[in-house]
């Protein structure tokens, strides 16, 4: 056979890059850490508006007063949310449900719609890497002078603006985890133990839990969390389809590529793309996108910030890397209005009517009825026939009521108990009630009676509970 029918073979023997020092292959490449070139651009306006309103209510949230106390609160030991005046407790989970599942649905449908654009604007991930890096290169730098940073030797220059960095990134760390254990402890309080070294043993664990892991993943982790941690990366191609908006280079008006703005053949033998490499310098996770859609892209549109500012330098219209779809770079129509949209699109509606529903029916009282277990009647000294209750009333609100108690059943019952109960915020109180007739002057059978609670000055708070009256058989 000679050497023009052979088959050409590529040679994938690997190189020193690979091989330790004992001789042996690595089958696993050592991370190149990323230093993402910082770019300006209409997509990272947006980016740097949703990461500081992320930032921003995430930080003043355990800051806000309401009504005298902490606005947002999850006080765990006394199983109470306390979110703007509305107490929930262990008794409102399906609204806890009914949340979650409006988050799953608007990530489905978002994701179905736009791709990974909640990974490059909003996620915390992101969100707080954004703001790590920010520190980085105010102290060192933009990529290049990272990079040559990276190599130069350990100088007090360098150590200087590298340990001033972590310096910064820990004191961000920090106020990451006391905000956080700030939503389930009052912060004010918090912070002033923190400074006088009088934390509790829980506290200061997810205090420092919290900072060492918001100090490793957003600054030494990074792109590593979005590859290799998060899930969301993994399941998001079952979601998308050929009408999905991702980040996309075109090939056909890219291609071929060229070095350089200025060519001295025939420009219709080359394509938009000068190979400039900004695309790539620019990414976060260090991906082409020239290469297709990868799953470590997370759509944040830097690259194509990047290729606009290019594009406008050389003179040629933008959206060479663009927002689109596959159909849409085939040249074919897009279709958004299609079944897996509206379908996510109908239940999250759906979901949200019955979470709303759920809240706008929701009465800051809650009334258990619990009848004496012991006996089902019992006869007085009198020859009455009575019945015991306990009543358990909850207060949901953050003011402390006074609930006045009555029931409503046959007639002939005598209610022999308190018929109002204070209750502070928050807080329960139960009182021991009895029902009971004569059967000289009434006959009554068993049946279903109910009681109710209502809030003095405000009858719109008020609720009932069903329970039944026993008596003698006939």
């Amino acid at each position: 056979m000679s050497d023009t029918e052979r088959i050409r073979v590529k040679d994938e023997t690997p190189t020193n890059k690979g091989v330790k020092a004992d001789g042996s292959v690595s089958l696993y490449e050592a991370r190149e850490h990323i230093h993402p070139k910082s770019i300006h651009g209409r997509f990272q306006r947006l980016r740097d508006l949703t990461v500081w309103i992320t930032m921003g209510i995430y930080l003043v949230g355990p800051w806000l007063r309401w009504e005298g106390g902490q606005a947002v609160l999850f006080d765990l030991p006394e199983r109470q949310f306390h979110i703007f005046g509305v107490t929930f407790m262990p008794q409102d989970f399906i609204l806890l449900a009914f949340t979650l599942m409006v988050a799953a649905f608007a990530l489905f449908f978002v994701t179905v719609f736009a791709g990974r654009v909640w990974c490059g604007y909003v996620c915390p991930q992101t969100t707080w890497t954004r703001f790590f890096t920010w520190i980085e290169s105010k102290l060192e730098g933009d990529r290049n002078a990272r990079l040559k940073l990276d190599k130069a030797p350990w100088t007090p220059r360098k150590i200087t603006r590298r340990g001033g960095k972590h310096v910064l990134w820990l004191a961000l760390a920090l106020l990451t985890g006391l905000t956080f254990v700030g939503y389930f402890s009052p912060i004010s309080d918090l912070t002033f133990r923190l400074f006088q070294f009088e934390l509790g043993g829980w506290e200061a664990f997810w205090i420092g839990f919290f900072t060492l892991a918001t100090y490793g993943n957003a600054g030494w982790m990074r792109e590593q969390v979005c590859i290799y941690m998060c899930p969301y990366a993994r399941f998001q191609s079952v979601m998308f389809d050929r009408d999905t908006l991702i980040v996309s280079y075109d090939e056909d008006r890219g291609e071929p590529r060229h070095r350089g703005a200025k060519r001295d053949r025939d420009e219709s033998e080359f394509g938009d793309c000068i190979d400039c490499g900004l695309c790539v310098q620019v990414c976060p996770t260090g991906i082409d996108i020239r290469e297709g859609l990868q799953y470590e892209c997370i759509h944040c549109a830097a690259c194509i910030d990047a290729c606009d500012s290019v594009m406008d330098h050389i003179g040629k219209p933008r959206g060479l890397i663009r927002y689109t779809t596959e159909n849409a770079l085939e040249g074919g129509q897009t279709n958004l209005l299609r079944p897996r949209l509206i379908g996510y699109g109908v239940a999250l509606l759906v979901i949200i009517a019955a979470l709303g529903g759920a809240l706008w029916l929701r009465v800051p009282i809650e009334l258990d009825v619990m009848r004496d277990r012991n006996q089902l009647y019992r006869t007085a000294s009198d020859g009455s026939i009575e019945n015991t209750y306990t009543l358990r009333v909850v207060n949901k609100s953050q003011n402390a009521q006074v609930y006045d108690l009555s029931y409503r059943g046959p007639e002939g019952l005598e209610w022999n108990g308190p018929q109002h109960v204070a209750v502070g915020p928050g807080e329960q109180a139960s009182v021991a009630v009895t029902l009971g007739y004569d059967p000289f002057y009434d006959d009554l059978d068993t049946g279903t009676i109910w009681f109710g609670a209502r809030a003095r000055g405000n009858p719109k708070v008020k609720t009932e509970h069903e329970s039944r009256f026993i008596t003698p058989g006939r």
